[in-house]
């Protein structure tokens, strides 16, 4: 790590390595390859899989393999020039969280009981760091202040009136005030456990700044350092925060993925040219569960910047991108950046595309800002645009150009064949999502994808009536979503007793009701309005008409290529670009 800790340093900034004493009752993989499982107690149950019970930790074990391995770590993170280690941690439910908090540690040995006895762990692990390289080596600690649980796999929404499972604040106050006893230099705080994953690792559907109100109210009852992460999105905001004595720093991960210049831009006043993190995880963490490499959905090059290099050509190409949404606008952002003359060619007079739709969500302000950044640095670039202009073979005839780039995105799929859909209107999720057809107050949504759950979420929280039917025996394609954000639309759903039907096969459709069946047995959903959300298809009509007149000059990208989502938008984009 020497190169990376050096890097560091040439630039005047300083670097602290994470040191983990691991997931104890939140690790998958004690599930898939049958190993021991530990906790702070016996008899936790696992995360992902709660009738797995796991055992506790001897004493000899934590001292003999981890208070060892601390001590080994943190020789090895001095030498490699870290300026400091932080404890992985006192928070999201980890191990050492299991230790520090009441209701994870029954233990009667001297690694329970009161908070010197749960925080012992804590103690020996810096005092081992300390023993071995000096006092002075700064030790931060990453800390959870509460964690929002009603029950072992059972978090709280924000706004919810619940009585804390974890840890309270009455609690946390006594812990973190035993931090700094020991010798804690810092807390980097947020909050929650991964029984409530959506509040360390938070989606769209959560606020922003969601935890700086209890990083504020424990600085009031420590002397150290605290620092706050946690969808902190305006760097004035920020400022302000630390500026008025809430918090002293801030913490940012996210953010630095969607665009590592956040910091310099902040700096510079440019806030506006910050590109948004939107909270999708498909790209990060999605990706890290899927054991692949971690990228961004809204940044192609994140961890893969030295495979991205946009080099200038020497012969500029002209190249004409059919189709002003997010994946036509990334390319046409990366192309210039190679020197290529670039014209958008867009059938409608908004750029976006089906993005305009998905971020027409109430809770979706981030994605709203995604598409003025995309729009903005394409004029910024020296992209033209030309609106309400299709692309035709006529249009094509007329043109000089050296590649053509059809982004025409995807149309919605449609119900076929149910007996009585004649007699009914079927509004698709992208007509209702853009107000081209009225929404009544009772509606029946058929899908239960992650479109029809988030636009039956953004209903209810208009006061509509709602209820879901889903042909499959799950919602949400849980291969693609993240479980953070899963996990978080199924709190929701329960929590506004959003009625959701599984295995329903549609039947017919009579005046006022969907008539579906769940085993044979034959049941109803009365309604005024009915959504269908069954996918897209991708639109290669074009393609098809151009591609056998122009033969390699042609490329297809984005849903057009593709029905996925915003990250096969971008990259498809994105690896397209490198090549011409």
């Amino acid at each position: 790590m020497r190169p990376l800790t050096e890097g560091v340093h040439k630039y005047g900034a300083k670097i602290v390595t994470q040191l983990t004493a691991g997931t104890g009752r939140q690790n998958p993989a004690w599930l898939a390859d049958g190993s021991d499982p530990i906790a702070s107690s016996d008899g936790l149950p696992n995360v992902w899989n709660p009738s797995v019970k796991h055992r506790a930790l001897t004493a000899e074990e934590i001292r003999t393999y981890y208070i060892e391995g601390f001590r080994k770590g943190a020789i090895v993170a001095k030498e490699a020039g870290f300026d400091g280690i932080e404890i992985h941690a006192v928070h999201e439910g980890y191990l050492l969280d299991q230790f520090a908090t009441k209701t994870m540690n029954t233990r009667t040995d001297e690694y329970g009981g009161d908070v010197e006895g749960r925080l012992r762990f804590c103690k020996e692990i810096i005092d081992a760091i300390h023993e071995t390289c000096g006092d002075d080596y700064p030790v931060l600690m990453r800390y959870s202040v509460r964690s929002k649980m009603k029950n072992w796999n059972d978090g709280a929404l924000p706004g919810e009136d619940y009585v804390e499972f974890g840890r309270d604040y009455e609690e946390s106050i006594e812990i973190a005030q035993y931090l700094e006893k020991i010798g804690y230099v810092a807390l980097d705080v947020d909050n929650g456990t991964y029984d409530s994953w959506f509040w360390p690792h938070p989606p769209v559907y959560m606020p922003e700044y969601l935890n700086l109100e209890d990083a504020a109210f424990i600085k009031k009852y420590v002397n150290i350092p605290v620092f706050c992460a946690g969808k902190m999105v305006d760097p004035g905001i920020c400022d302000k925060a630390i500026a008025d004595g809430k918090i002293d720093g801030v913490g940012m991960a996210r953010n630095l993925l969607a665009d590592p210049q956040w910091p310099n831009k902040a700096e510079a006043g440019r806030k506006e040219d910050i590109k948004p993190c939107i909270g999708c995880h498909i790209g990060c963490l999605g990706r890290l569960f899927q054991g692949k490499r971690m990228g961004c959905a809204v940044n192609p090059e994140c961890c893969a910047e030295i495979d991205y290099k946009y080099k200038p050509v020497k012969t500029p190409k002209k190249i004409i991108i059919a189709g002003g949404g997010i994946a036509g606008m990334e390319a046409a952002i990366d192309l210039r950046k190679k020197g290529h003359i670039v014209d958008i060619y867009e059938a409608s007079n908004e750029l976006g595309g089906a993005f305009i739709a998905a971020s027409s969500m109430s809770f979706k302000v981030e994605d709203k800002k995604l598409i003025s950044w995309f729009v903005k640095e394409c004029e910024k670039s020296g992209v033209t645009f030309h609106m309400n202009t299709p692309v035709t073979p006529q249009l094509l005839e007329k043109l000089e150009f050296d590649e053509i780039i059809v982004a025409t995105g995807a149309t919605p799929r449609t119900l076929k064949g149910i007996p009585g859909i004649e007699n009914v209107e079927i509004i698709n999720a992208v007509d209702a999502l853009r107000g081209y057809k009225e929404v009544g107050k009772k509606v029946a949504v058929i899908g239960g994808g992650l479109t029809g759950i988030e636009m039956t979420y953004d209903m209810v929280l208009a006061g509509k009536k709602v209820e879901v039917l889903e042909m499959k025996d799950s919602i949400l394609g849980m291969d693609v979503v993240c479980a953070a954000n899963g996990m978080m639309l199924k709190q929701i759903l329960k929590y506004y007793q959003i009625p959701v039907h599984l295995s329903a096969s549609i039947e017919r459709f009579e005046k006022g009701k969907v008539i579906y069946s769940v085993n044979g047995e034959e049941k109803s959903v009365e309604c005024d309005t009915i959504i269908a959300s069954v996918g897209y298809i991708s639109n290669t009509a074009l393609y098809d008409e151009i591609k056998e007149i122009y033969g390699e000059k042609v490329h297809l990208i984005g849903d057009s290529k593709q029905v996925a989502n915003l990250l096969n938008a971008t990259w498809s984009a994105a690896e397209l670009a490198m090549k011409l």
